[in-house]
């Protein structure tokens, strides 16, 4: 015969019991709040000083530990986004900037590749810039950085490209030098510019005041066609997906011997 403290013991067993089952199926088909979380973004994001142009997720293209190197050019990534019912033109340019690990450059620009260079002059260079820059340069948007400046002044050399900072060492004297047509972009109303490191025609930073590694930033100034004050931000070099390779480890490092 059981006594009243087994049969109240056995009561709380049960309850426990139920309850346990009950908080099972409320938590069936949950998905932890973790496991839907976007990757961050390093890229910098800023608006205008009345928001008629969102710029957003401006860094520089990762390249390596090593960064790179002075005088040199470096990809920029961004989105330019036009808050605004009228057309806006976006100048980008680079200024110096008295701050540690923060460095500038000589121009900000479209760059044609020397075998894009010549596969234009065989054909027609108006054309060919044209076709470049609606391929991947400028999707959704009317803005041709190659049609809207001179195509005859981007494809001289001597007066929009810089044989220094973009000449091939080693390289003989009839081989062709990169043209840089400058960082103009015409937004159309609520239109969108994007640029990545992947396009055919890269926007980058040609001339590197100085070297460029992971943790430092460029200085870039965007002037706008429709009178907002110019807008200055500090793009950083972009974080791998991927660590760094660990260098080998010494023999016998974590033993007495």
């Amino acid at each position: 015969m059981r006594t009243l403290g087994t049969r109240r013991a056995a009561l709380l067993t049960g309850v426990a019991t139920a309850a346990v089952v009950a908080l099972a199926g409320c938590s069936a088909g949950q998905v932890a709040e973790t496991a839907i979380l976007d990757t961050p973004i390093a890229g910098v994001n800023a608006d205008s000083a009345h928001g008629s142009v969102f710029v957003r997720n401006a860094q520089v293209a990762y390249n390596g530990i090593e960064g790179y190197a002075r005088g040199g050019n470096a990809p920029l990534e961004l989105g330019l986004f036009n808050q605004s019912e009228k057309d806006v033109t976006v100048t980008i340019s680079s200024t110096p900037l008295e701050r540690p690990q923060v460095t500038s450059a000589a121009q900000v620009g479209f760059v044609t590749q020397p075998a894009a260079a010549q596969a234009g002059a065989s054909a027609q260079p108006g054309a060919t810039t044209s076709a470049q820059a609606g391929a991947g340069a400028l999707p959704g948007t009317s803005a041709r950085p190659g049609a809207s400046a001179q195509p005859g002044a981007s494809a001289q050399p001597g007066a929009s490209a810089q044989p220094g900072a973009s000449a091939r060492p080693g390289a003989g004297a009839s081989a062709p030098a990169q043209t840089v047509t400058a960082a103009e972009i015409k937004l159309k109303a609520l239109g969108s510019a994007l640029f990545k490191a992947e396009d055919a025609r890269q926007l980058q930073v040609v001339n590197l005041a100085d070297d460029l590694k992971p943790g430092e930033s460029v200085n870039l100034v965007f002037h706008f066609s429709n009178g907002e004050p110019d807008l200055v931000l500090q793009a950083p070099v972009a974080v791998p997906l991927s660590p760094a390779p660990r260098a080998p480890g010494v023999q016998h490092e974590n033993t007495e011997e």
